[in-house]
């Protein structure tokens, strides 16, 4: 298949596995969820998460956002 044959993403949430360096989409969807913020993250944009914790971030003032919420930095 190629790029340009692809049809648009579903409405809704996707449901992703993070894994080292790249992600594994388990149900498609057109965004996931930011953990720290809340925000929708496009599947083409998305380029920060937590393997541990299975999350996904909007950017990298989201992780440290996220790391002072669960109290692992001040």
């Amino acid at each position: 298949m190629n790029w340009l044959d692809r049809r648009p993403p579903p409405p809704g949430a996707a449901q992703v596995d993070y894994l080292d360096g790249e992600f594994r989409v388990k149900k498609p969807g057109a965004y996931v969820i930011c953990a720290a913020t809340g925000a929708q993250i496009p599947l083409d944009r998305l380029t920060y998460w937590n393997v541990d914790r299975q999350e996904a971030y909007a950017n990298p003032e989201a992780k440290m956002l996220r790391l002072k919420q669960l109290g692992e930095i001040k």
